[in-house]
């Protein structure tokens, strides 16, 4: 009678059991992730590469989908917030470019499609996926670009003003790019380490891109003169050797010496970018997630519990 009782015992508990177990079976094509750090601009008022710069980071905010369909491969989509920011008075002597005296920063949205390649599998079952697995990515997406500059304790936009008599558009193309690491927390969530650098269409991040304002100081002039807008030419020129006591324009020195009063670096083909370097968390979108991660099953969790 006893081994009856038992045997139905363990026959009415591999349902249990198997239920159990059977969760961590299937691939998750789906997941998202969060993720926050800090951004590096680089461009005219930033050049950690040439000279001993130093960092001047912003900071970052994103949120994902990924979707799993190959091996080792995963689509992915991103939105992300991001500030940046540069300045002139911290820079390397040797640069020479603390005399123009120069700022900016931005709060940018961005739009993203990314190809990711892993060197560990990622179409496996949850409970099979690699305590560490790193990956390479890139892909394309847009960003909106609209820089200010502070003046007379105000941020002003500057792409309105024209500056360098260049229009460029509020939108840009961004190129993303760059390594990732992950590491497995539990059956659902990973830690995510992540640098992207974004290689951009524009070398207008800054504002800043003529080498000079020999070929525009005479519309700049104009319009403060005549009070057209005369924020052009205090936005323009900030180089203290050319301001007079009251810290405006010196418009007789400005026209003595033709516009040559240094503005950018003057490289024709050299376009602005930025990086950012983040944590996070990624979520895999497992069918019972919801009963079992964050509000779990009562029922099963007093018989069996697996974490």
């Amino acid at each position: 009678m006893k081994k009856i009782f038992f045997t139905f015992l363990f026959l009415a508990s591999l349902p249990v059991y198997s239920q159990s177990f059977d969760r961590f079976q299937y691939e998750e094509a789906w997941s998202f992730s969060v993720s926050a750090g800090a951004t590096q601009y680089f461009g005219e008022l930033y050049s950690f590469w040439k000279y001993n710069e130093g960092i001047q980071p912003e900071w970052n905010a994103n949120i994902a989908a990924h979707y799993t369909f190959g091996t080792h491969l995963r689509a992915r989509a991103d939105f992300s917030y991001i500030k940046m920011s540069g300045q002139d008075p911290p820079s390397d002597p040797r640069a020479n470019r603390i005399p123009r005296n120069l700022h900016f920063r931005a709060k940018n949205w961005e739009v993203t499609a990314m190809l990711e390649y892993y060197w560990s599998p990622v179409k496996v079952p949850n409970i099979h996926r690699s305590s560490w697995n790193p990956y390479i990515f890139a892909g394309v997406g847009m960003s909106t670009n609209n820089p200010k500059a502070q003046l007379d304790g105000r941020w002003v936009d500057l792409r309105p003003l024209k500056l360098e008599n260049n229009p460029y558009n509020r939108n840009v193309v961004v190129f993303p790019m760059g390594l990732g690491l992950k590491y497995k927390l539990n059956v659902y969530m990973d830690l995510t380490l992540e640098g992207n650098y974004r290689f951009t269409m524009t070398d207008y991040l800054d504002d800043i891109s003529a080498y000079n304002i020999s070929e525009f100081y005479l519309d700049l002039v104009d319009d403060y003169v005549t009070g057209n807008n005369p924020d052009r030419l205090r936005l323009a020129v900030r180089n203290p050797n050319f301001l007079d006591d009251n810290g405006l324009p010196d418009v007789d020195k400005i026209l003595r010496n033709g516009g040559r009063i240094r503005r950018g670096s003057g490289l024709k083909h050299r376009y602005d970018g930025y990086m950012t370097v983040n944590l996070g968390v990624e979520i895999y979108l497992a069918p019972d997630i919801w009963d079992n991660f964050f509000f779990r099953n009562r029922v099963n969790e007093k018989a069996f519990r697996f974490w």
